[in-house]
């Protein structure tokens, strides 16, 4: 579910520690994910509009990403067999970058890194706090527990 663009610019601060840190950025990312695509597709997008052949790869697999990620609103099925939002999330992005690697316009690998820096910087630094993750982060809680369980075994 996409968040509110209001909600993912406000609260911004310093994180206390680098644990805090990586606590934002794991209940961020899980908060925020659809909104955390979206800006790395655009980024993408911004840096293939010099390159023609690349961009009509990409508008391809953007109408894939439309109908396969955002504007689902009910669980994928594939031969009676629901299918996670994250497995889709992780097969469209490895055949969007495979497809544009066919192309041979190694640009858009500065577009994701771009767009994963931009990601990566708003997940550190957008305060927790303030989320309601009963209302659809069972993501985030997902990987606090995750991140949890990796860590009682270091």
């Amino acid at each position: 579910m996409r968040r509110s663009w209001r909600v993912m610019i406000a609260s911004l601060s310093l994180p206390e520690s680098l644990g805090a840190a990586f606590q934002r950025l794991l209940t961020n990312a899980g908060y925020f994910h659809v909104n955390y695509a979206i800006v790395v597709l655009l980024t993408l997008l911004v840096s293939l509009l010099w390159h023609p052949g690349a961009l009509i790869v990409f508008i391809a697999t953007m109408f894939a990403w439309m109908f396969l990620y955002f504007l689902r609103d009910t669980p994928l099925v594939v031969w009676g067999y629901g299918v996670e939002e994250r497995l889709v999330l992780a097969v469209l992005s490895v055949s969007t970058v495979a497809l544009l690697l066919l192309t041979k316009a190694t640009v858009f690998l500065g577009g994701i890194a771009a767009g994963f820096v931009a990601v990566l910087v708003h997940s550190v630094f957008r305060r927790t706090n303030d989320l309601d993750l009963d209302e659809g982060g069972e993501g985030a809680v997902r990987l606090k527990e995750t991140a949890s369980a990796n860590y009682s075994v270091l």
